[in-house]
C-alpha cells in the first residue's frame, strides 16, 4: 500500500450488520468529518462544527430526503483518535439495508471502502502504536481464553514494546562507542571496555533467549494447548472427545479402525483454551488409509504439549502393558504431559480391581498421572479437566508477564540472539571493531523489525492483509 493512499478517507463496518442491536460504522481521513456531515444532519451544530470527543444525534436522509435511519455520532479529531486523524464512528440500527445504504452514502460522498487492516496501519504510520502493538490488536480480537487476551493486552499496552525498548537502547549504546573507534581507527583507540562489553551482551543475550524460549508457552496460549488423545483401538478415544466438547463431534463404533484421520475440536477450561485431538487407534494394519491415519496420530502425538493415553481397562494387563510401553517410547517425558486414562470402568468385570489396574503402567515414570474414567457417563472427567490445568499452570500467569506469542517475533528473536553470539566470539577473538559492528547492526535490525523501526512494506501488506476490513 502506498502511503499516499493515506489521503484518502476511508469507511467500513466496525460491527457485523445484522448481528446485534446496533451497526457500527467507521470513517477516518482528513474529510471524515465532513464526509459524515454531508449525510448526517444534527438540529444545532454540525458534525464538522461539533466537538472533539462528542456524541451527536442526528438523521442520515438519501438524496431524495428520505429518511434513512436515526444514528448516534461519535466525533473524534486528529491527533487524539485511534487512527490518528479525524475520525467519526455511525451507530444505526443493525439492518443490512441500513448499514450499506450509509456506507453508499458515504462513499458516494467522498469516502473509499478501507482495506483489511486499514484503520490500524494508519494508527501505526501516524505513531499510536508501534508494529508489535498493531498485530496485538488482531490478537486481541481473536483471543478465545482469558489467558490469550491477558497476553495480547499485556502486548497491546506496550509491554512487550518497553522490553525490546530497553534492550536497542543497550545495544544502541555498544553500537555507538563501536562506531566512534571506526572513526578514530587511525589512532587505534578503544573507547568501549571489551570486557565491560562481554558483560554487557551477557545480560542482553540471556534476556533475548528468555523472551524466545517463551514462545513454547505463547502459542499454546494463543492458539491452544494441543492435547493428543491416542491408545489402541476401541478404547474409547472418540467416546471420550464427544464428552470433553459435549458434542458428537467423532464417529463412535464397536467396528475396529473407525477413525481414520485426526479430529480437532477446542474448548476452555479455567481459561486455557485446550485442543483436542482424536486420533487413529493404534495398532499393525494392512489398511493404506488407516496406515496413513496411524501415520498422523503418530505426528500429533510429537506436536502435542499434553498426552492422553487411553486404555481399556477391560483388557488383560499384559496388553495395556504393551500399549502403554508403545506410547512412553515415543513422547519427550521432559516436554510432554502424559496422562493415562484407564477407560470403561462403568463395565470392569468383578475380578478386575483397582489394584490391578494401578499395576498396568509400573514400567511408566512414577509422575505420571493415572486416572479411572468413563468416557461414555462422564465418570473421571471432572478430574482429568482439573488434571489439564494443573499440567499447564505455567499457563495461568500474571497480566504483567511478556510472552511470545507471534512466530515473526520469535524468529526475529532468535536471529538477533544469534547475530549477538557472532558479537561475543568476535571479542573473544580479538576481531576488529568493524566487524563487531556489522553484526551488531544486524542484531539491532532484526529487533527492529518487531517493532517496526524496520518495516519493509510487502511485510507491512502480510501482517494488515490478515486483518478484518473495519479494523
Amino acid at each position: 500500500m502506498d502511503y499516499s493512499s493515506f489521503e484518502d478517507t476511508i469507511v467500513a463496518p466496525a460491527t457485523v450488520p445484522g448481528t446485534g442491536a446496533i451497526t457500527v460504522i467507521r470513517l477516518s481521513g482528513p474529510k471524515a468529518l465532513d464526509i459524515a456531515g454531508n449525510i448526517v444532519k444534527c438540529k444545532s451544530r454540525s458534525i464538522e462544527a461539533s466537538d472533539a470527543n462528542s456524541i451527536r444525534y442526528g438523521t442520515v436522509t438519501s438524496e431524495d430526503g428520505s429518511v434513512v435511519d436515526e444514528v448516534l455520532v461519535s466525533v473524534f479529531k486528529a491527533p487524539h483518535s485511534y487512527t490518528g486523524e479525524d475520525s467519526v464512528e455511525i451507530s444505526c440500527h443493525a439492518s443490512s439495508y441500513v448499514a450499506s445504504e450509509i456506507l453508499r452514502l458515504l462513499c458516494d460522498s467522498g469516502a473509499r471502502v478501507a482495506e483489511p487492516g486499514e484503520f490500524t496501519r494508519r494508527a501505526f504510520v501516524n505513531g499510536k502504536m508501534d508494529l508489535a502493538q498493531a498485530e496485538a490488536v488482531a490478537d486481541v480480537i481473536s483471543s478465545s481464553s482469558s489467558a490469550s487476551l491477558r497476553v495480547a493486552m499485556n502486548q497491546l499496552r506496550g509491554g512487550f514494546s518497553t522490553e525490546l525498548k530497553d534492550i536497542r537502547e543497550r545495544l544502541l549504546e555498544i553500537a555507538s562507542l563501536l562506531e566512534l573507534e571506526l572513526d578514530f581507527s587511525e589512532e587505534d583507540v578503544e573507547f568501549a571496555d571489551r570486557a565491560k562489553l562481554s558483560e554487557l551482551l551477557d545480560g542482553v543475550i540471556k534476556h533475548i533467549t528468555s523472551l524466545a524460549s517463551s514462545f513454547r508457552q505463547g502459542n499454546a496460549i494463543r492458539n491452544g494447548v494441543p492435547v493428543a488423545i491416542v491408545g489402541a483401538v476401541n478404547a474409547g478415544k472418540s467416546t471420550l472427545l464427544n464428552s470433553l466438547i459435549g458434542d458428537d463431534r467423532a464417529i463412535v463404533s464397536d467396528i475396529p479402525g473407525t477413525t481414520r484421520d485426526t479430529v480437532e475440536e477446542a474448548i476452555t477450561v479455567d481459561g486455557i483454551l485446550f485442543r483436542f485431538i482424536d486420533t487413529a487407534g493404534l495398532r499393525e494394519s494392512d489398511s493404506e488409509i488407516e496406515k496413513i491415519g496411524i501415520s498422523r496420530s503418530l505426528k500429533k502425538l510429537a506436536e502435542a504439549s499434553v498426552v492422553l493415553a487411553v486404555l481399556d481397562s477391560t483388557v488383560s494387563v499384559e496388553i495395556n502393558e504393551t500399549i502403554i510401553n508403545d506410547i512412553v517410547s515415543k513422547i519427550n517425558p521432559e516436554e510432554q504431559k502424559l496422562i493415562v486414562l484407564f477407560n470403561k470402568v462403568d463395565i470392569i468385570t468383578p475380578n478386575r480391581t483397582v489394584t490391578l489396574l494401578n499395576k498396568d503402567v509400573s514400567s511408566s515414570n512414577s509422575k505420571v498421572v493415572k486416572l479411572y474414567i468413563s468416557a461414555k457417563d462422564g465418570f473421571g472427567l471432572e478430574l482429568l479437566k482439573n488434571e489439564l490445568v494443573l499440567s499447564q499452570k505455567d499457563l495461568t500467569l500474571d497480566s504483567d508477564q511478556t510472552i511470545v506469542t507471534n512466530f515473526r517475533h520469535y524468529e526475529a528473536l532468535c536471529k538477533a540472539a544469534s547475530a549477538l553470539e557472532k558479537v561475543r566470539s568476535s571479542i573473544a577473538l580479538g576481531l576488529t571493531p568493524d566487524l563487531l559492528a556489522e553484526d551488531l547492526r544486524d542484531a539491532l535490525t532484526h529487533l527492529g523489525t518487531i517493532t517496526g523501526e524496520v518495516a519493509p512494506d510487502e511485510v507491512l501488506g502480510q501482517i494488515f492483509g490478515r486483518f478484518c476490513i473495519g479494523k
